[in-house]
């Protein structure tokens, strides 16, 4: 079989990987439009337990990357400059770009090159492969390329949000609002090195247009938004890599693949960044598809009706959260009206997953201080 995958992030590298080792004669190329090097953001968060939902079927990749990650086991919610922590949310976290280049390592360990620098600007010009898997993001031109077959929907969200990094390590990840003359603003840091965290800045349509945003360079945005979080940086830097102001983008597809083409990862769905899925959700895309496959055999057609049968309910459920915390953003401001401890417990419930008997078993320490409260 010959297969081209178009995209080497995490979805594509980690598909072709799969697939090379479970079937070595496999003619793989993997296409990718930037530098080795080259990457977008700073940290790449995991919820829940890392990387162990790889442990039983790739625990040499779960091993090799595991130990690069930063790890904490709670979460922090900071309103009126009270830090509120909340046991039992546990993260992880690592650098985009190391996260890329252990990827690689493992492509590399099964005899395969990406080939960087190399874009695919038409499928016409991969007639000759069998299957084409289009992990080439959000932004994808194979979903663009044939957007109607697939059901393509890009629904941009009202908020603005823009990705900084910045040389002060926090101990958990945090979600800090504050407010200033112009409206209200939320940070979601985290830290993925021992001495870098990144740092997302996100505000709601009419603060950024009482701040002047879209009046400032580069520059400028970077040194109001240090402003804001002047208590939480403590004197570190902003840093920024490609940091624009954008409209987190909800993709759907309601047919997942087409002929010849399937997709994978945001080119197939985007996960709102506030439950660290999507990078999870695209390497499980890739286990899915490449278990279809070697279940399928030869039958390209029925692989891939298998992997998106399966696949499916899991990802709308998934889906389904992230939509409902992206909701609860949408209206953070609002939020900030109540006092401290009931914005948590508000966050803390925002995926419409966690009644309160399961908050209490995961967070028994905050849900006793917070039901205290009540009673009092």
């Amino acid at each position: 079989m010959k297969v081209a995958v178009i995209g080497g992030g995490p979805a594509g590298l980690y598909f072709a990987y799969l697939l090379k080792r479970a079937h070595a004669g496999a003619d793989i190329r993997i296409f990718e439009q930037n530098r080795a090097d080259a990457t977008f953001g700073f940290g790449v968060v995991f919820s829940d337990r890392a990387l162990e939902f790889l442990r039983d079927d790739d625990p040499e990749t779960c091993d090799h990357i595991t130990p690069h990650m930063e790890i904490w086991n709670d979460l922090t919610v900071v309103h009126e400059d009270q830090p509120i922590r909340i046991d039992g949310v546990g993260f992880a976290a690592i650098g985009r770009l190391e996260f890329l280049k252990l990827l690689q390592e493992r492509v590399q360990s099964v005899g395969l090159e990406p080939e960087f620098e190399t874009p695919v600007t038409s499928l016409d010009d991969l007639d000759e492969f069998d299957l084409i898997i289009g992990a080439d993001g959000v932004n994808s031109m194979t979903r663009g390329a044939c957007d109607q077959l697939f059901g393509t929907t890009v629904t941009p969200l009202r908020n603005k949000f823009i990705w900084y990094g910045t040389s002060k390590p926090f101990d958990t990840l945090t979600q800090t609002f504050r407010r200033n003359e112009h409206g209200a603003f939320n940070a979601h840091h985290y830290r993925y090195a021992p001495d870098k965290s990144t740092f997302i800045v996100e505000t709601n349509p009419d603060t950024w247009r009482r701040a002047g945003f879209e009046h400032m360079d580069e520059r400028q945005t970077m040194a109001y938004c240090a402003r804001v979080f002047a208590a939480e940086l403590n004197g570190h830097p902003l840093i920024s890599n490609k940091s624009i102001w954008r409209n987190f983008p909800n993709v759907w597809n309601s047919r997942w693949s087409h002929g010849n083409i399937v997709l994978l990862g945001d080119a197939l769905r985007t996960a709102h960044f506030s439950i660290g899925s999507g990078t999870r959700l695209a390497m499980e895309d890739a286990i899915a598809l490449v278990a279809a496959l070697v279940e399928c055999r030869d039958d390209l057609s029925a692989a891939l009706q298998l992997y998106e049968a399966r696949r499916r309910p899991i990802v709308e459920k998934l889906v389904s959260a992230a939509n409902q915390s992206a909701a609860w953003y949408q209206d953070f401001a609002d939020h900030m009206a109540l006092p401290p401890w009931d914005l948590a417990h508000s966050y803390a419930r925002r995926t419409g997953r966690v009644s309160e008997q399961r908050l209490a078993q995961l967070a028994p320490r905050f849900m006793a201080r917070y039901t205290a409260r009540l009673v009092n």
